[in-house]
């Protein structure tokens, strides 16, 4: 564990250094992130204030499930940034490097790069969720170690998804689109799964587990996920994580050297 530790930190000791080299981008960039953040903030208060009740949630639970969104999702694009620079690796061949090393190709490839200009989004957005969950009503430790448990879990689906996303790299030279295709579906998560209608909610909770990822967390800290789906979602985000090293497997063996 140390011997992993120390590599993870020495590639995110590498990352930040990369990044602080461009000291107008880093400013455009977050000034960027957090317009978004507080332009769709601002949205979700001015719709959904107009009414007190939309599908049986109130405001500030409204708020509370897309500030979680934005934990996980702000959180995975920390974590996995690297994932958006593999291809080049693969069309050039640099990869072989990567294999060549002796630690697992993950240090590299996966978490090899973290965003550190997320970071200064990510706490403001943990201390708003903190300062919303505390204004909802009859909230206990219970609700809330689920809540975070399940939040870890979303974090799984996550992990899972972007190894598939390198696999696929690997085999098709792609990630780009798989990626954005990714961004696009789990931004449906901003919200309760509850105001679209079927067959959307069916579909983007049980094929496409958005509602589970992003919606599960505060149903779970409100009280309204039954044990059944609760467990339900950690053997999900289980299988998805054994089926995606399986895909990372094989990927692996189809892999030619040099792009070729």
């Amino acid at each position: 564990m140390n011997r992993s530790l120390k590599i993870f930190l020495f590639y995110s000791k590498l990352s930040l250094k990369t990044i602080i080299q461009g000291k107008l981008g880093i400013f455009l960039f977050t000034l960027g992130k957090i317009f978004r953040f507080v332009f769709l903030l601002s949205l979700i208060y001015l719709v959904f204030s107009k009414t007190r009740l939309v599908k049986g949630y109130s405001l500030d639970q409204m708020i509370v499930f897309y500030l979680t969104f934005n934990i996980v999702d702000t959180t995975a694009q920390i974590l996995f940034r690297e994932v958006y620079r593999f291809r080049p690796m693969v069309v050039s061949g640099s990869f072989d490097l990567t294999l060549l090393k002796p630690h697992h190709p993950f240090f590299r490839v996966l978490v090899g790069g973290l965003d550190f200009l997320d970071v200064f989004l990510l706490i403001p957005t943990i201390i708003l969720t903190i300062y919303f969950i505390l204004k909802l009503p009859g909230i206990t430790l219970l609700p809330t170690a689920f809540y975070l448990l399940l939040i870890a879990n979303s974090l799984v689906m996550a992990t899972a998804f972007h190894i598939a996303v390198l696999a696929l790299a690997i085999l098709t030279t792609e990630v780009d689109h798989t990626i954005m295709i990714y961004r696009d579906l789990t931004a449906l998560g901003r919200f309760p799964m509850d105001i679209y209608k079927e067959p959307v909610r069916g579909i983007f909770t049980f094929i496409i587990p958005v509602g589970i990822m992003m919606g599960f967390p505060p149903k779970a800290l409100l009280g309204l996920l039954s044990p059944t789906f609760f467990l339900f979602s950690l053997i999900l985000s289980t299988m998805l994580f054994l089926i995606s090293l399986k895909l990372w497997n094989l990927a692996l063996k189809k892999y030619q050297s040099y792009g070729g």
